[in-house]
């Protein structure tokens, strides 16, 4: 996600681990909610596999898991939620994704509304920015971790599309069919990647610098501090060292 998956990337390195775990466990045990609506057993539900996987990564205790899988299969008690994704507009007209899962759709329309507004941004009309993502799976693997030569054959001969260089990681692009069978292929040569989702992969960028650089993270940090925000996905491609400055502001 080139310069969004820099910005992923830097700021996770650099935040409190406690708070963000504890940020993060909310957001994950949403997704595994939702995922287990399809189903509750993971080895026919590829979304809630990967939701699990998560879980795991971020040292999730099982029984967090379970009571989740239970909760969002209906088979335990659990609040309901809805899954929402809302498009818009950054500064210099990015274009911006919002992956929600709410409670109440009333007030995170308002929320999310006020937020981008706040930060030179706007909320578009549905299918207005859609079509400039392409749904894909998503890997960011440390440089240090990996040789470019080594790490190009690896991924591609388990069907990944693309490896490209992305400052300080490398990032690598697969069909959603195949993510897994990447991810398994990286684990299993002690490849470990910083992060990796299916998400939504932009199909072009648009270079942003000073001001608009920094009102546009400032409202992606906003919206991904909102409890009921999943995901950010938005096309825009900043340098490395601004969004260093930003994250250490």
């Amino acid at each position: 996600m080139s310069g969004h998956s820099k910005w992923a990337t830097i700021k996770h390195k650099k935040a409190a681990t406690d708070a963000r775990r504890g940020k993060i466990f909310t957001k994950i045990i949403r997704e595994i909610m939702i995922a287990a609506r399809a189903g509750a057993d993971p080895n026919t539900n590829p979304r809630l596999r990967t939701a699990i996987l998560a879980a795991k990564n971020e040292n999730m205790p099982n029984d967090n898991i379970e009571r989740a899988v239970l909760r969002g299969s209906g088979q335990m008690e659990g609040e309901s939620l809805e899954e929402v994704t809302f498009e818009g507009y950054g500064p210099g007209g990015v274009g911006m994704l919002v992956e929600v899962v709410t409670s109440n759709r009333n007030r995170i329309v308002s929320e999310i509304r006020h937020m981008m507004s706040k930060h030179g941004g706007n909320m578009a009309e549905n299918g207005a920015v859609g079509w400039m993502f392409h749904r894909k799976g998503d890997l960011t693997i440390p440089k240090e971790a990996a040789d470019e030569e080594k790490l190009m054959s690896l991924v591609l001969d388990a069907g990944a599309e693309d490896l490209k260089d992305d400052g300080s990681s490398w990032e690598v692009v697969t069909p959603p069919e195949v993510f897994e069978k990447v991810r398994e292929a990286l684990v299993a040569a002690g490849i470990n990647p910083a992060s990796a989702e299916v998400g939504w992969v932009p199909q072009n960028y648009v270079k942003l610098t000073g001001a608009q650089a920094q009102q546009m993270l400032k409202m992606v940090e906003a919206l991904e501090e909102h409890d009921d925000v999943q995901h950010v996905y938005a096309n825009f491609d900043i340098d490395e060292r601004e969004i260093q400055a930003a994250v250490a502001s």
